[in-house]
Parts: C-alpha cells; sequence; structure tokens
C-alpha cells in the first residue's frame, strides 16, 4: 500500500480528499504539526508528499525545498493560487506536478497514480497509468489527457502510444512498433503503420507540451514540442 503524506491546513479539504484517497486503497497521513513538517516526513517514510502552498508558519514553497534537500519523493503541490509563477516557483523548488483548487478528485487521482508509476514502477507494475510533460495516459480506458482534453485512442494507437511513452525522448524503431501492433512485421504493409502514426498525431495536435518526431530511416521518438 502506497502511503501518502498530506500538508493541507484546511480542515474540510483535508477530510474530503483523504476520505477519497482511502477508497482507492492509499494510506493518507494528515500532518497537523505545521512546525515540523520534515520530522514527520522523516517518521512516516511516505511514497507520495501531497502539498499545500498556503500553510501556516511557513509556505509550501518553503517545506518542498526542504523535503527536496533529503528525499527524491515525488511532491504534487496544491493550491489555490492558479498563477504561472506560482507553478514556476514550485517546479523549480522541486515539486513534480501541481494541481489547482477546487481540486478535481479524478485529476488528483490520475496525477497521482502518474507519479507513482514514474517513482516506483519498478517495484510495482499495477499501477495504470503513465505519463510524460503533464500528459496522461490511462492504461485501463485507452483515453490521453492532461487535465483541459481528454482523447479517446483506438486500440492501435493506443498500443503505440504506451510504447513511445515508455520510451520517451528515445527512438522506436518501425519494426519494433509493427512487431507491438501485429506479432509479426512481415505480414504488414509498411503504409499500414504510417497511417496508425498519422491519426495518432492530428489527436496530439490538443496537446501543446508533446509531438512525435520521426527519425528518417530508422523510427519515432515522442519528446517536448520545444525539443523538435
Amino acid at each position: 500500500m502506497y502511503k501518502i503524506m498530506m500538508i493541507e491546513d484546511d480542515v474540510k479539504i483535508n477530510y474530503l480528499l483523504k476520505e477519497y484517497l482511502e477508497k482507492w486503497n492509499f494510506e493518507v497521513i494528515d500532518v497537523k504539526d505545521y512546525q515540523n513538517v520534515v520530522s514527520c516526513f522523516i517518521e512516516q517514510k511516505p511514497s507520495l508528499v501531497l502539498l499545500d502552498i498556503n500553510l501556516p508558519y511557513y509556505d509550501g514553497f518553503y517545506w518542498c525545498r526542504e523535503i527536496r534537500k533529503i528525499s527524491t519523493v515525488p511532491i504534487l503541490m496544491i493550491s489555490s493560487r492558479d498563477s504561472d509563477m506560482d507553478k514556476i516557483m514550485g517546479l523549480n523548488q522541486g515539486a513534480d506536478d501541481y494541481i489547482e483548487k477546487p481540486v478535481s478528485f479524478e485529476l488528483l487521482l490520475t496525477k497521482i497514480q502518474a507519479l507513482l508509476r514514474r517513482s516506483y514502477a519498478y517495484l510495482d507494475q499495477s499501477l495504470n497509468v503513465m505519463e510524460y510533460h503533464t500528459v496522461i495516459l490511462d492504461l485501463t480506458t485507452g483515453k490521453i489527457s492532461d487535465g483541459t482534453e481528454e482523447i479517446a485512442l483506438t486500440p492501435n494507437e493506443y498500443k503505440i502510444m504506451g510504447l513511445l511513452m515508455k520510451h520517451p525522448e528515445k527512438i522506436v524503431k518501425r519494426s519494433t512498433i509493427m512487431e507491438t501492433l501485429w506479432d509479426d512485421e512481415h505480414f504488414i504493409d509498411d503504409n499500414t503503420l504510417t497511417v496508425n502514426m498519422n491519426r495518432l498525431r492530428k489527436k496530439l495536435n490538443v496537446f501543446p507540451n508533446i509531438k512525435i518526431e520521426t527519425i528518417k530511416n530508422e523510427g519515432y521518438r515522442l519528446c517536448s514540442s520545444e525539443n523538435i
């Protein structure tokens, strides 16, 4: 069971989040001593930290820095602040992701699963999401989302996307993709893969952070848009 340490001083939000996450079989530790957050962190050894920005005594940016001095555990900041500067500050202090209030519980769960998978997939293969540059692929529904847009993928598109997200920023050979889709590449027209890839690319246009790059005579690579 994964343990989540929740640092949130709003009593109502604290209660609702804890109740929701426990239904998904997470162990939730809600911090009460806002002057000794690091001591609680060391004692509890959580798998993930949910960290509010507006806290008594010291803000979430401070505690994020302090936790980062001793641990690489995933940190998800949660706050009513919605400016880009606050998001950038949080990420610069070492946070892995950011979610705004009022919180969508479904989006929060998806982000938590993505962070856990990225951090602990080598320990637990049961987590059912993959994530790359804020874009999340749900392995159970075949849908891809960035929290704003959600797109349903065909089975072939889903398999291609899963393979590319499994090897982000690395070249995946065309032959590898065809073997994944159809078991034996020798019985498949190369144009069939091209058609599937073009359809997937069109769907990904709604996500500005990522692109699929064609590597001539080799294959494809999933990368951030800024690197193309």
